[in-house]
């Protein structure tokens, strides 16, 4: 096997996105169509990729960090121009180089590992990546010649009505002999309307000199889209998540009803989990089997253990133990640990607390910034009284603690183990182990009150 290296195209402004987001950063499926374009080539066994940027050239060197080596175009003036940038990293090296666009986002390394292997078994100096389109118009036609090698890529405006009729489409992705690439790449001209440097030129350069060009024919059309505006966007974003969702059914999850789930491209599902209708998942959450999510949940950047149940909720990075039950209209914000065997009731909020095994917060509670032991009971209405304005505070209920309905802990402050809080009581000093503690004001019945009144006379 050759070396091999790919050139990624990420320097457009992508102005048809209307956007201030730099275009190859736009999400599908929670992931940047550049960051799934690398995900996919680094499948590949590639000696080195380089990327080259230019507007935006700061946050996409953020988002892509060190999974590549980068190429500065200052100036924008065609792909061919693009892949010049590359020639400092790669021009003295001999192999096989791929050349993609940063915005395609459906492409899989299936696909580019049959384009890669086609072209080196054939020996061939370039090797397009074609694919079949129903409605061709506007694409550039690959035509073939004798035993399928190209002959030329004619694009929609030059082609003839004859040519017009083929239907294999030039989708900008090829496989070039390296050292074949840089030195055609010095021939291309830039005399047409544009005034820029073609990618394409380089395959009639190829020719014109006799080499070997030959095509691989992608079996998805879909997966060779590119993503120059708002409408392929949302297209991606479909067909990705069509994909992701299949990907889950045929590893034994169940999904009530793809068109209304959300299943961003990192996450990890169990086996027997079933994902209810209007569910989204997200980041790179990771959720056991047996378990149930939604209707109508989020889940972002969470670990869920097996045989859980999210109803109706909302819980963001967070880790979620086994046999959990959350639900329905519960929030669990970032940095909360709820063990196993845990019950977070409807309406109750949890912040960055550690939540006991087998304790429970049934309802309309605020739990935020505590701990909680094991085998705690949490009355309805209860809060943690983490903020004083200025700072906040640590709640620490240890276990088997009983809180009553109604009860305030005004941090910071510690409830012992096995105590009991009365219903209704503000706590703002610490309640020894195994004490009851009573903090509100005592009853008093006045005799008489209301009909004495003067509005009842």
């Amino acid at each position: 096997m050759s070396n091999r290296y790919a050139i990624i195209l990420a320097a457009g402004q992508g102005t048809r996105m209307k956007s201030k987001l730099y275009k190859v950063l736009h999400p599908v499926c929670g992931k940047p169509m550049v960051q799934h374009v690398i995900d996919q080539v680094n499948q590949l066994q590639i000696e080195d990729i380089v990327t080259v940027i230019g507007h935006g050239a700061e946050k996409v060197q953020e988002q892509l960090g060190d999974s590549c080596k980068y190429a500065l175009q200052e100036q924008q003036l065609g792909t061919a121009h693009a892949v010049m940038q590359a020639e400092s990293v790669l021009s003295a090296k001999s192999g096989t180089t791929l050349v993609i666009c940063g915005d395609t986002p459906l492409i899989k390394a299936e696909t580019m590992k049959e384009l890669i292997a086609l072209h080196e078994q054939s020996q061939a100096k370039a090797t397009i990546l074609t694919a079949y389109a129903d409605n061709p118009a506007g694409y550039g036609r690959v035509l073939r010649g004798e035993g399928g090698l190209v002959e030329k890529i004619v694009e929609h405006k030059d082609a003839s009505e004859e040519e017009r009729y083929v239907k294999e489409i030039n989708t900008g992705t090829y496989c070039f002999d390296n050292q074949a690439l840089f030195s055609a790449l010095q021939k291309v001209s830039n005399e047409n309307v544009q005034g820029e440097y073609y990618l394409p030129d380089v395959i009639e350069i190829l020719k014109e000199e006799g080499e070997v060009v030959t095509a691989f024919q992608s079996s998805e059309f879909e997966e060779t889209l590119g993503v120059n505006d708002r409408v392929a966007l949302s297209q991606a974003e479909q067909i990705l998540r069509k994909r992701i969702n299949e990907k889950h059914m045929r590893n034994g999850v169940t999904i009530i009803d793809p068109l209304t789930t959300f299943i961003e491209a990192d996450v990890q599902i169990g086996q027997d989990t079933v994902i209810n209708p209007g569910s989204f998942i997200k980041g790179k959450s990771i959720i056991g089997q047996d378990c149930l999510i939604g209707p109508n949940t989020e889940i972002s950047n969470c670990e869920i253990g097996d045989g859980t149940e999210v109803l109706q909720s909302v819980v963001h990075e967070s880790s979620i133990g086994s046999f959990v039950k959350i639900g329905p209209f519960a929030h669990v914000r970032p940095q909360s640990d709820i063990k196993d065997s845990v019950k977070i009731g409807n309406f109750v909020e949890i912040k960055k607390t550690v939540f006991g095994k087998g304790s429970k917060a049934s309802h309309l509670s605020y739990i935020g910034d505590a701990e909680v032991g094991e085998n705690v009971n949490i009355g309805c209405g209860s809060i943690t009284v983490n903020y004083d304005g200025k700072n906040k505070y640590l709640t620490k209920i240890e276990d088997n603690v009983f809180i009553g309905c109604n009860s305030n802990l005004v941090a910071p402050v510690t409830v012992g183990e096995g105590a009991y809080v009365a219903a209704g009581s503000t706590i703002t000093q610490d309640v020894p182990q195994q004490a009851l503690s009573v903090a509100r004001a005592r009853q008093v019945n006045k005799e008489d009150y209301v009909k004495n009144l003067k509005f009842n006379k």
